[in-house]
């Protein structure tokens, strides 16, 4: 059984002055129990209009959503689902700690749980100490971490978080990729979109990328890299004692470590040149040019 799967799923909104708008187009994707994957693709190309569909916020126009087998247009399916918005807002005149007993509540949790859990993500989420003042002055970032904490308080199966790093500072980024590393560890399906590459290859088990609606390619982090390497530098030691350091392709690397050891260098490292995640996501994105 599949975490999150998705079956030729469409959806067709109508635009200003009655424009056809083909948000999504037959998509089709499943995402396995205890994988991080990364939802990646540019400004409106469906990532929001997906997860929406997948957490019933809006119906599809073809095509159906499952989450944990459970069809999405059932209630039940969102009972094992931690959901961060991309733009997530509370009733601000709640405390953070306020807010987090009534989501607690809302998913049947008892008040010792929701006492303890509470306690347990807000100190995770470094907002303990701003636990008890209102929801209105905390600044963007905190609040972005309250909504990661309210996903977090119910200790669900899947967590589908849209753009979870938006508006963080670079502390709040590398603890919040830090925590979908917990999650993973731990068992837990992660499901994020984002437009940020560095964030796919720095968590991510596999990617998919979409654009207009359409999912142009789904891979390994790791096999994208692999096949990335488009050659590799090689730094040695000459036996005179003097170091250098060369550029070799890929075809080439060993009969250039063999040479050197049968000239008495000595290999210190050898390290890949290659694309990263974004120049794959460019290459899929980009409108290919024709001569």
């Amino acid at each position: 059984m599949h975490a999150i799967e998705f079956d030729k799923l469409s959806k067709v909104f109508q635009g200003k002055k009655k424009v056809t708008v083909n948000a999504l187009n037959s998509l089709s994707l499943q995402v396995d129990q205890g994988e991080v994957f990364g939802f990646l693709g540019p400004n409106g190309a469906g990532k929001s209009t997906s997860i929406k569909i997948l957490l019933g916020l809006i119906g599809s126009t073809a095509g159906t959503a499952r989450i944990m087998g459970v069809d999405v247009t059932e209630k039940t399916a969102r009972s094992q689902v931690g959901f961060l918005p991309e733009n997530p807002s509370f009733y601000d005149f709640l405390t953070g700690e306020e807010y987090l007993r009534f989501v607690g509540k809302s998913f049947n949790m008892s008040a010792a749980d929701i006492s303890v859990r509470g306690s347990e993500v807000l100190n995770r989420l470094d907002l303990w100490e701003a636990r008890k003042r209102p929801i209105r002055g905390y600044s963007k970032g905190m609040v972005q971490r309250l909504g990661l904490a309210q996903t977090l308080i119910h200790d669900p199966a899947v967590y589908v978080l849209d753009e979870p790093m938006s508006g963080l500072d670079p502390i709040g980024r590398a603890l919040v990729k830090d925590i979908i590393r917990e999650l993973k560890e731990r068992g837990k399906t992660v499901f994020f979109s984002t437009h940020i590459t560095a964030d796919v290859e720095a968590v991510c088990d596999r990617v998919g990328v979409i654009n207009k609606g359409v999912l142009l390619a789904v891979d390994t982090v790791s096999g994208v890299l692999e096949r990335g390497v488009e050659g590799y530098t090689v730094r040695l030691f000459k036996p005179d004692g003097a170091s250098e350091e060369c550029v070799v392709a890929k075809a080439d690397l060993q009969d250039f470590i063999e040479k050197s050891i049968a000239q008495r260098c000595s290999i210190e490292r050898v390290e890949p040149k290659r694309k990263d995640m974004e120049a794959f996501f460019l290459e899929m994105v980009s409108p290919k040019q024709t001569s």
